[in-house]
């Protein structure tokens, strides 16, 4: 069984940056497709960012674009995703998920994935 470990959680001001980190444990996520999603209070789960296996491609939901960036970290074998410019409303629980298969029709959709780590707290206030 595949087990998911976020990383680098905690509280920031708005307008820092944060980066959280997905990986695998005992293992290499380079053959899975990887979403980062998130829950915030009172919201319902939202899909955040996604990367596929197959050709390197990403995705990034309209609330995070242009402040959010997913990427491979070869050397440690970790999917990261570095955001910036962090707003009071990206305060959440963020989740990594995992999946062998990339479903490019619903890359941003909780279905997609069948892996899934334990979440990490981000907070964002001043």
């Amino acid at each position: 069984q595949l087990q998911l470990v976020e990383s680098g959680g905690g509280s920031v001001q708005p307008g820092g940056s944060l980066t959280l980190s997905c990986a695998a444990s005992g293992s290499t996520l380079e053959y899975y497709s990887i979403g980062w999603f998130r829950r915030a209070p009172g919201k319902e789960r939202e899909g955040v960012s996604c990367i596929s296996s197959i050709d390197g491609s990403t995705c990034y939901a309209d609330s995070v674009q242009g402040r959010f960036t997913i990427s491979r970290d070869n050397a440690k074998k970790t999917v990261d995703l570095q955001m910036n410019m962090l707003k009071p409303e990206d305060t959440a629980v963020y989740y990594c998920a995992a999946d062998l298969l990339f479903s490019s029709d619903y890359p941003l959709q909780t279905g997609s994935y069948y892996y899934w780590g334990q979440g990490a707290q981000v907070t964002v206030s001043s």
